[in-house]
């Protein structure tokens, strides 16, 4: 079997269990929808912080940021969003199906556009910053977003935003968003893996190894990184506006802007799958969020503690992650040539 036939089948497999997964199993639709935003998150932190060799703690800003712009589009397309989020609640919503799903799917687009115009915004500020400054830098960003947006009366505060019942059967509201974030997680995967065998990933690279030298050769830095963070917030955004209609409800610090959680859990899946390589942040996040899910299950009350085991664990004995142990194990497999009688013979000389 050639590698391309196994890339092919690999390919073929994910999509089949992807399908079949809420047909199989309807009781863990949000499960597995949840899933498939974990890979989201992983794979655009990596876009930054393995690509680029630039740690970011503010990720998850993007992601609140479309939540909230979604939910905006959605209310404010059919009635006055301040009255809406009245701590009086004066009005009972009432959407008809194709109000909802055109409401949805505009402000999916919204929020995306709406990320990734903040992240161009943004973007000049925090890269003039390098290392754990910028890393620092955007993690104020997101805590600051969240804080400001509590204040906010007109979205609600501190008290959050309802957003829209979905007008139809239950069932049918958790398929279609396990569907939006099946399409979303591969979309994203696609498009990084086309663009990281472009010279845009080349550029990325280039500025991971020595940015100084990729200044000196002409390479405009300052415009790869915004755009490489760009990219990012523009599928976070989409990820934000989706999961805010999956759970209902918006809250500032604990579902959209939530740097404690999810904000550290995009770190920690692309560390433990390893960082810098496509396969790595999607297993890392399919591990993590099964350790999660069980864990949050069985061991209530000792989740935190195996989670912060499992950093220490990964970041003095696993620093390279799943992938990088794999291809220092069979360097062979990912088409790295190694001389063994070399090899051998330079460390019999070394002894």
């Amino acid at each position: 079997m050639t590698a391309g036939t196994a890339r092919a089948g690999l390919y073929c497999g994910i999509l089949a269990a992807g399908i079949a997964a809420p047909l199989a199993f309807p009781s863990y639709t949000f499960q597995f929808a949840v899933l498939w935003i974990m890979i989201l998150f992983a794979l655009t932190w990596d876009i930054l912080g393995g690509q680029m060799g630039y740690n970011s703690l503010g990720n998850i800003f993007f992601f609140g940021a479309g939540a909230y712009i979604g939910a905006l589009v959605q209310i404010g397309l059919y009635y006055d969003v301040a009255l809406y989020t009245a701590s009086r609640g004066a009005i009972l919503i009432d959407f008809s199906m194709r109000d909802y799903l055109t409401g949805l799917f505009l402000g999916i687009l919204a929020a995306a556009g709406g990320a990734t115009f903040l992240a161009v915004l943004f973007g000049r500020i925090v890269f003039g910053l390098r290392g754990p400054y910028f890393a620092i830098g955007t993690l104020g960003v997101a805590l600051a977003a969240g804080e400001l947006v509590a204040t906010w009366d007109y979205v609600g505060g501190g008290g959050g935003i309802s957003l829209p019942v979905y007008p139809g059967d239950p069932d049918d509201r958790s398929l279609l968003f396990y569907v939006l974030c099946f399409v979303s997680a591969i979309i994203t995967y696609g498009v990084l893996r086309w663009l990281y065998t472009t010279r845009f990933g080349l550029a990325l690279n280039a500025i991971r190894d020595d940015e100084l030298k990729a200044e000196a050769m002409g390479i405009h830095t300052v415009r790869y990184k915004t755009v490489a963070w760009a990219i990012g917030a523009f599928f976070l955004g989409i990820s934000g506006a989706i999961f805010g209609n999956m759970t209902g409800f918006i809250e500032p610090l604990e579902v959209a802007f939530p740097v404690a959680t999810f904000g550290v859990f995009m770190v920690l899946m692309v560390l433990l799958g390893g960082k810098g390589t496509i396969w790595g942040p999607v297993i890392g996040a399919v591990l993590f969020h099964v350790i999660k899910e069980v864990t949050w299950t069985y061991l209530l009350g000792w989740q935190w503690v195996l989670l912060g085991a499992l950093i220490i664990v990964n970041v003095i004995f696993f620093q390279q992650g799943i992938m990088g142990w794999v291809r220092e194990k069979w360097p062979e497999r990912f088409g790295v040539v190694v001389d063994r009688r070399t090899t051998i013979a330079r460390s019999e000389d070394a002894a």
